[in-house]
């Protein structure tokens, strides 16, 4: 599911405020500590086989975010494709890869427990 800023519903504007607010945007119940993540990643990185292992060989950890540049498509289990691109926010549930498709700055929350344990499992990918 994703958003660009300019389509999130304005909840309140007054001179010098305007509070974008989108509910419903993902689900935490059941997760405990979120974890606050700035990426930066390059063109052509493709998660795939660095996921490989992982449950389904997918990321099983759900993510909200912002893009602040570049372009990102995740791919799901049964083969759907999103693109998010820069001032689009983000909520990626659980099992997907990553493409990068040009340079990307990216903002994450995502559960800590859950994207701890998907980001050890790449660090001992890319030891090989």
């Amino acid at each position: 599911m994703k958003i660009a800023k300019d389509a999130v519903p304005t909840a309140l504007q007054v001179p010098g405020v305007t509070m974008r607010q989108q509910r419903d945007f993902g689900d935490t119940n059941g997760y405990g500590k979120l974890s606050g993540e700035y990426f930066s990643l390059a063109a052509g990185v493709d998660t795939t086989p660095l996921f490989k292992g992982l449950e389904g060989d997918l990321c099983q950890c759900p993510h909200w975010g912002f893009v602040l540049k570049g372009r990102i498509t995740t791919t799901d289990a049964a083969g759907r494709q999103e693109t998010v691109a820069a001032d689009d926010l983000f909520y990626w549930p659980p099992g997907h890869n990553v493409r990068v498709d040009a340079d990307a700055d990216l903002i994450l929350f995502s559960p800590q427990h859950e994207h701890t344990c998907v980001i050890d499992h790449l660090i001992e990918k890319t030891r090989g």
